[in-house]
């Protein structure tokens, strides 16, 4: 006997069991508990009941497997429906996503809780706050598992914008994780977002790829500056250079203007050796020169990656080579 089929709770409930159709090539092997907890469930959803012990048969379920969508979905409606404490059931899905740090659907039923709540407390600073600490708080305690985690970023990004959390507290705080590992793509990605997505200083709809004649010049600077210094920490950490690459376009401003620090990488003497401490310093001084005019310049750092500083791409930098003499065929420089 099951654990749903002996109880008193439950007796006037069919059971509704899963169905794969006649001959299905590939039934799913479910355990006997599962089988019979999703066989009441698809009860419930057929009569529509929203209920506590709704709640607790899915918090079982989660139990069994926290990646069913359609579980995670029916949840939230009854929570919704019974007009549930959302603030405890934020708290009862930390222990769920700590323990299951892949799991897409956890952060989408986090999404609609803070959706749901958010009207009722969006006139209340302290309690915005209050909240955004919490979320942060949690968000930290997954880091420290997988700072990469994809899931928890896009979530962050979401509660950015919910909350609108475009302030210093969240630059510090990405700051704080990148000073922990300053080769944290995703953290250079939020921060960008954060930085360039702020309502207050860029133009709406603005494409990340494009220039934003609104953001302050000052702002500009600032993160010049600040990925210069992290590219000084690592010279070959890619992400900082994506990150000077990304500002410079959002400023309006030519990568030669930044030739000079790129330059302190790079030593390409006429004689002897040259001394290259960062290849991305070279694919970005590359870019320069093709920029100026240089092209037997920009020839010259494409093939020195190809031939020896990153020579698993080589057919990639062959083709660079390519477009650099094609256009400057094109511009009359060659």
């Amino acid at each position: 006997m099951g654990r749903y089929e002996g109880d008193p709770e439950w007796d006037d409930v069919a059971p509704i069991p899963q169905d794969d159709g006649e001959g299905a090539l590939a039934q799913i092997a479910y355990t006997d508990e599962y089988a019979e907890a999703m066989s009441y469930l698809r009860a419930m959803m057929a009569a529509k009941e929203h209920s506590q012990r709704v709640l607790d048969l899915s918090e079982h379920i989660i139990s069994m497997n926290a990646a069913h969508y359609t579980v995670w979905l029916y949840r939230a409606a009854t929570l919704f429906a019974l007009n549930a404490d959302i603030e405890q059931e934020l708290n009862w899905v930390k222990d769920i996503a700590l323990e299951n740090q892949k799991n897409y659907q956890i952060w989408h039923h986090r999404q609609l809780l803070i959706d749901h709540l958010y009207p009722t407390i969006s006139s209340e600073p302290r309690a915005l706050q209050q909240l955004a600490e919490s979320e942060i708080s949690f968000m930290t305690e997954m880091f420290n598992e997988d700072s990469k985690n994809y899931h928890v970023w896009s979530y962050r990004q979401y509660l950015v914008r919910k909350l609108n959390l475009f302030n210093e507290a969240e630059l510090k705080s990405i700051e704080t994780l990148l000073r922990s590992d300053v080769r944290n793509n995703s953290a250079w990605s939020h921060r960008f977002y954060v930085v360039f997505s702020d309502p207050k200083n860029t133009t709406p709809g603005s494409r990340a790829t494009e220039h934003d004649p609104k953001i302050p010049d000052e702002i500009i600077d600032r993160e010049i500056e600040f990925s210069k210094a992290a590219t000084f920490e690592a010279p070959q950490n890619q992400s900082p250079w994506n990150y000077l690459r990304g500002v410079l376009r959002k400023g309006g401003r030519k990568l030669s203007s930044q030739e000079c620090f790129a330059s302190e990488f790079v030593k390409i003497p006429e004689d002897g050796e040259e001394c290259i401490r960062s290849s991305h310093a070279l694919d970005f001084l590359a870019d320069v020169w093709a920029e100026e005019g240089k092209i037997e310049k920009a020839d010259e750092a494409l093939l020195l990656l190809g031939d020896k500083y990153d020579r698993i791409r080589k057919n990639y930098w062959e083709w660079r080579r390519g477009m650099v003499k094609e256009e400057g065929v094109r511009k009359g420089l060659e």
